[in-house]
């Protein structure tokens, strides 16, 4: 049963990530303020929902949610500053655009850097706890859904319309015998380290 909010009082912002473990395209994170009578009987940690069901959900946070944005960390940024801190700059892309203003943060996981000078609360598997958590999980999930099959039609060959850019053989295969692309991050283990240095 998801918490509709830590304070009722506060106007709260939850704030997920999507994409930390892939090899290649962008990390994703969504920001989202909720109504605090918000509710949907779908709503769940993103990854415990299926395809449709994130999608149908993604909707009805789009309408009804007080405010939400997504932000996205490009693979050669996550390159140059570590996919912690990528997916740290990512929630703060999205809270940059945030057309309301929060007055505490919800954070999935266990760390975050400030922002704004903002109260934060990290919250492990948050967006199996919290509605607004979980609505960022969502967004993140389905626009970087979005965005990898868009780039896949460029890049067939990795099936990044089935695995999204994760590490599943087929895109390991792929990699092995096509190489990597500009969308590949270059600090990711691709392929064993015997192999990896050839690649780029």
């Amino acid at each position: 049963m998801l918490a509709p909010f830590l304070d009722e009082k506060l106007i709260e912002a939850g704030c997920d990530e999507a994409g930390r473990g892939c090899l290649a395209g962008p990390v994703f994170a969504a920001a989202v303020i909720l109504p605090k009578d918000f509710a949907h009987p779908l709503l769940n940690d993103s990854k415990q929902m299926s395809e449709r069901q994130r999608y149908a959900v993604r909707a009805v946070i789009e309408e009804e949610a007080l405010a939400w944005a997504v932000g996205r960390v490009e693979a050669a940024e996550i390159d140059e500053i570590n996919i912690l801190r990528a997916s740290f700059l990512a929630m703060h892309r999205a809270l940059d655009q945030l057309v309301l203003r929060p007055e505490q943060l919800l954070i999935d996981g266990n760390r975050f850097v400030a922002y704004q000078g903002l109260p934060h609360h990290t919250i492990v598997k948050g967006d199996g706890k919290y509605r607004s958590i979980a609505a960022a999980s969502v967004l993140a999930k389905t626009y970087r859904d979005d965005y990898m099959l868009r780039i896949h039609e460029d890049f067939p060959h990795y099936r990044w319309d089935s695995n999204k850019g994760y590490p599943a053989p087929v895109h390991r295969a792929a990699i092995a015998l096509h190489g990597a692309c500009e969308h590949h991050r270059r600090s990711f283990r691709l392929l064993p380290d015997t192999v990896q240095g050839k690649l780029f």
